[in-house]
């Protein structure tokens, strides 16, 4: 045999050594996500704790959130829950659903809600469901209230040359439209569906900050507070940060030295960890240099997880 057909067999045996690797690794990133997927519980830190879960951004109706709190009221090493709010608002039954999930945890552990920058309207709503409300001197919260906005085409299509004609099975039927002024029976069909969410937004925090529906409607006028006028009006419980949550959780009998342990999405725990994970295997077993030569960082990244993951989101973002 020649030595070009010798060479052959050698790079054909390494070929095939480091696709058997790949493979090795591969299941065991699919066993992690397995796990992960069923229940597996990757918060960073096992032992006694107080979990911490972030909400910002718009809050809408979120089941990853919702199943994340539910993991931590299961688990029996989670002794608290501090629960982050940096928010302007959004749905008003993503923020029932979210306040009722919290409320769910509260059965079995101690939870404070931490107003950071802003908690207002949605956002007030999920603060109310903890034990205990902390929020910073300026942090802005309140707007206890429900809008329900609806664009007006009509003059621009007017401008264009545009007219859209319906016909439909009752006067009330996609009302309001964008392409022509409510009547004024549409108009009352809302403001009554307003009214009534608003009406149970006032009585929640009636109910949760033990306050005279009376007063509750002199504050439900929409108006934001800065976190000193909230601790005035009883909105909150008190004003701080870390220091007064954790005094708080020790009057619940909730050890002061705990680690705050934070609670993120799943979604977070980048597809990335295999990659690199998978690149220092390789360079372990003496693969380094034909790793290199078909960048395997880029083909576990981009090719086996990226775009099953960015097409799921593309399709959902449309």
């Amino acid at each position: 045999m020649d030595s070009s057909a010798i060479a052959d067999r050698r790079q054909l045996r390494r070929r095939l050594g480091f696709w058997r690797v790949v493979a090795v690794i591969l299941l065991i990133a699919l066993g992690f996500a397995l796990y992960r997927f069923v229940g597996g519980d990757f918060s960073g830190t096992s032992g006694p704790q107080i979990a911490r879960v972030r909400i910002s951004g718009l809050i809408q109706d979120d089941q990853e959130l919702l199943d994340r709190l539910k993991k931590i009221k299961d688990n029996n090493e989670v002794k608290a829950l501090v629960v982050s709010i940096s928010s302007t608002g959004g749905t008003t039954y993503g923020g029932e659903r979210i306040f009722r999930a919290i409320r769910d945890v509260a059965t079995k552990k101690p939870v404070v809600s931490d107003i950071r920058t802003v908690a207002a309207s949605a956002g007030y709503m999920i603060a109310t469901a903890g034990d205990d409300i902390v929020a910073g001197e300026t942090s802005i919260t309140g707007s206890i209230g429900v809008i329900f906005q609806y664009p007006q085409a009509k003059d621009l299509l007017d401008k264009i040359g545009v007219s859209l004609d319906e016909i439909k099975s009752a006067p009330m039927k996609a009302e309001p439209s964008p392409f022509h002024p409510p009547p004024e029976e549409a108009k009352t069909m809302i403001r009554n569906m307003v009214m009534d969410s608003y009406a149970w937004f006032v009585d929640l925090v009636a109910d949760r900050r033990k306050l005279p529906r009376e007063q509750v409607l002199k504050l439900a006028d929409g108006s934001i507070f800065t976190g000193r006028q909230a601790l005035q009006n009883k909105l909150v419980d008190s004003l701080g940060g870390e220091d007064d949550i954790r005094a708080y959780l020790e009057t619940r009998k909730v050890k002061k030295d705990l680690p705050i342990v934070d609670w993120d999405a799943s979604s977070k725990a980048s597809s990335f960890f295999f990659s690199g994970a998978a690149s220092q295997l390789i360079n372990l077993f003496g693969y380094g240099d034909f790793a290199k030569g078909t960048d395997l960082q880029k083909l576990l990244t981009e090719k086996l997880f990226l775009d099953g993951l960015l097409s799921l989101w593309q399709g959902v973002g449309r």
